[in-house]
């Protein structure tokens, strides 16, 4: 495979993982903190920097509005359900120290 072919096939899984995100609005961002160390807003931080390092300008909400598939605050309203304790609790022990 030459360097072309595996860029093709990383932006592949890359779309197919934001898709699946997209689709699953019943999986809140807390879980995926908690089980897998990242979240959509970890995904929206990433393509921000890829971009910034390209010499793209873009912000946080341009960002976020292409991993969620529109705008952030419209996502929140339609999908995001209030943390419980535990989940919280968890987070506090998993979460990245910055």
């Amino acid at each position: 495979m030459n360097d072309q072919e595996t860029l093709e096939l990383e932006a592949a899984a890359y779309r197919r993982l934001r898709d699946h995100l997209q689709e699953r609005t019943d999986v809140q961002n807390i879980d995926l903190m908690n089980l897998g160390g990242f979240c959509r807003n970890c995904l929206s931080k990433w393509y921000m920097q890829a971009a910034s390092e390209k010499g793209l300008e873009m912000n946080k909400e341009q960002a976020r509005e292409i991993v969620y598939g529109m705008p952030y605050s419209e996502w929140k309203d339609k999908h995001q359900s209030e943390a419980t304790a535990d989940q919280m609790a968890d987070f506090e022990k998993t979460k990245p120290k910055d």
